[in-house]
């Protein structure tokens, strides 16, 4: 069944621009990595570890902002590709406003991921972890978001209604839809800023994701390919520069770390994923395969209103809850292939929510 709906002409074209893109991203990925890195270490740009997690006391001198390196790859290969599609070199020649989408949820990711180097640059400057105050990230990043809104809005791009997994409902918001995508934009850009606190668990929970949203858009082109004939095509390719990057990135960031993302490459994952939900109509679809980041976001909500609740209280030893399984000591390799193995769950849950 799954083989038939897939075996179609304009899915395997999906299929095969996806992987292209995606093998693409990844090596340009680590030839970037292997040019940059030495650079930042050679410029002492090492990440400031913070006192509260004092397990993390030897990774002192690791380098940071190693998301420039999946950032330019990504965003090189995507230019060409839109160049060529734009041109008509690839598929026919596309009306230009079909790929205003794509270029805005890559623009917001980069608005995300110049906060996140706007943070890294204090935190080196200042060798601490404060940066940007929770304020100042917090405006900022709404302002980023509501830009981005706009302009999808302007351009009438912006789906006010999205689909609820699992059913044939399709929920009409209108208006309301530009303050819940604010506010779930802000949140979960947050939420991958957080997750990334261990070696490659950032990327690879993204990895799953991303894989998830090229799977759905693949499913959904041949099933809704009457009504949807260019949608999905651009939301899976989008989707595998994502993919290609963090598999590249994981080469240099997988237990022991060669070099961390930082606040520049987390931001922009975020944005990215966020930028395909929108856009891709599949909201809740999206948000439930990358439901590992929600959660590391909502243990440490849970922490902080707790604590302050019960004056001084803790339901996990340490919050995000990925440092609660370092507590109980588990490895850190431990802790991301559980949190990859949960986060393919939900990807998964996600991909048939969505194509249902």
């Amino acid at each position: 069944m799954l083989y038939e709906i897939l075996n179609t002409t304009y899915v395997n074209k999906i299929g095969i621009e996806s992987l292209t893109v995606a093998a693409l991203v990844l090596a340009l990925t680590v030839l970037l990595g292997r040019i940059i890195i030495p650079v930042l270490r050679a410029k002492k740009l090492n990440q400031p570890i913070n006192s509260y997690v004092a397990e993390h006391a030897g990774k002192s001198g690791t380098p940071t902002m190693g998301g420039i390196c999946f950032i330019i790859a990504s965003l090189v290969v995507m230019l060409v590709w839109i160049l060529l599609e734009s041109s008509g070199l690839i598929g026919n020649k596309t009306d230009s406003s079909l790929l205003i989408p794509m270029a805005l949820t890559l623009c917001l990711g980069v608005g995300n991921a110049m906060i996140g180097f706007i943070d890294d640059y204090k935190k080196l400057v200042k060798k601490d972890n404060e940066g940007l105050s929770e304020i100042q990230k917090l405006i900022l990043q709404t302002v980023i978001a509501a830009a981005y809104l706009c302009m999808m809005g302007m351009t009438k791009n912006l789906p006010t209604a999205f689909h609820i997994p699992f059913t044939n409902v399709n929920l009409e918001l209108g208006f309301v839809a530009y303050p819940l995508y604010l506010l779930v934009i802000v949140g979960f850009v947050n939420s991958t800023n957080i997750t990334d606190g261990l070696d490659g668990l950032a990327s690879s929970v993204g990895v799953a994701s991303s894989l998830g949203i090229i799977l759905m858009s693949m499913v959904s082109a041949s099933l809704f390919l009457s009504v949807r004939p260019v949608g999905p095509r651009y939301i899976a390719v989008v989707a595998a520069s994502l993919f290609g990057a963090l598999l590249g990135f994981l080469v240099f960031n997988h237990y022991p770390a060669k070099v961390f993302m930082g606040d520049t490459g987390s931001l922009y994952i975020g944005g990215i994923i966020m930028g395909l939900a929108i856009s891709s109509g599949e909201f809740l679809a999206v948000i439930l395969m990358s439901f590992v980041y929600v959660l590391d976001m909502l243990s440490s909500l849970i922490q902080r209103f707790y604590y302050k609740a019960t004056h001084g209280k803790r339901i996990f030893k340490k919050a995000p809850v990925h440092h609660h399984f370092q507590l109980c000591n588990w490895s850190e390799n431990k802790i991301v292939t559980v949190f990859f193995i949960a986060s393919a769950v939900f990807t998964a849950l996600g991909v048939i929510g969505a194509v249902i």
